[in-house]
């Protein structure tokens, strides 16, 4: 028969391959679960469930008076942007006939729709409003949110746009909320030339907000440097060049920062890191009691006046 040692030693060694094969497979099953993991949250982030402009328009008008837009003189326009992307938006007019306009910029999943809470205060301030569809959303193709790498070249594009089509002597501004806040801060690195912005409750950078969303959701923050490069890797832009407050170094535009106190979704701090980075003239409201995007509902007196002193500042 065969010796008995020689038999243990291939039973050992049929043990440690039977174990090296189970931990080959446990492996890989825990690597595929991690990749699926990641191209889910992926997905999540860059992509979401967005609003149309029919669903938009519901949760709008069930949340505050929208009849104005009914009344309103529009005119829709598309422009396509620096890569040949298509934005898709309307200019309100204002009943008195204005030289000043202001382009509103909304917030993540929302469409121009979004826009009208502030464009009835720009309406009774004598703007002529234009509002859009940001990238990916409303009536634009679908395609992934770069958190205002792409959108703010898109804005600035329309600042260009709207500047040749109107003249001269039309006066310009911006105001963005949440990634439109964020957005409208990520243009003034390519323009100038307007007469103000307004960036109510925008990121300084997206990393900051993922990782509160995580902390919330018990996902490890670890995970941040995976995404960054899966973001890197699927789009080109990682997560880390997604930084509006960069725009601000050599700005020269007035801003008004606005923020709710409660906002629990992107932090005050993000605006206050703002505006202690912007060189140009500045301002800066904490709304009591107002979480995310919730300010204008919260207290629209306290948001109207602090609109008009900021613009009349600038008169002065």
């Amino acid at each position: 028969g065969i010796p008995a040692e020689p038999l243990f030693r291939s039973q050992i060694m049929i043990i440690k391959n039977i174990n090296i094969s189970i931990l080959a497979v446990i492996f890989i099953s825990i690597l595929i679960l991690f990749l699926a993991f990641v191209s889910m949250l992926g997905k999540n982030i860059f992509y979401g469930e967005g609003q149309s402009l029919e669903e938009s328009m519901e949760w709008q008008s069930e949340h505050y008076d929208t009849s104005f837009y009914n009344g309103l003189q529009k005119e829709e326009f598309t422009v396509k942007s620096y890569d040949s992307y298509v934005l898709h938006g309307e200019i309100l007019k204002n009943p008195t006939p204005s030289s000043k306009y202001v382009i509103i910029s909304h917030g993540h999943y929302d469409t121009r729709y979004g826009s009208l809470k502030y464009a009835s205060i720009y309406l009774s301030l004598g703007y002529n409003c234009i509002i859009y569809d940001l990238r990916g959303h409303g009536a634009n193709r679908r395609t992934f949110c770069s958190y205002s790498v792409r959108e703010g070249k898109d804005l600035a594009g329309l600042v260009h746009y709207f500047q040749e089509k109107l003249g001269r002597n039309a006066e310009i501004g911006l105001h963005g909320e949440s990634l439109g806040a964020a957005t409208t801060i990520a243009s003034l690195k390519d323009v100038q030339n307007v007469s103000f912005a307004v960036a109510d409750c925008g990121f300084s950078d997206i990393e900051n907000v993922l990782e509160e969303i995580w902390r919330y959701s018990h996902i490890p923050t670890a995970i941040g440097p995976v995404m960054n490069q899966y973001a890197k890797l699927s789009f080109g832009i990682p997560i880390s060049a997604m930084r509006p407050i960069d725009s601000l170094a050599k700005n020269q535009v007035p801003i008004l920062f606005i923020h709710g106190e409660a906002d629990q979704y992107i932090l005050p701090a993000n605006s206050e890191r703002m505006y202690e980075a912007t060189k140009g003239k500045r301002d800066l409201l904490l709304v009591p009691k107002a979480g995310h995007a919730e300010s204008v509902f919260v207290n629209k007196s306290l948001y109207t006046e602090k609109l008009k002193d900021f613009l009349s500042s600038l008169a002065s």
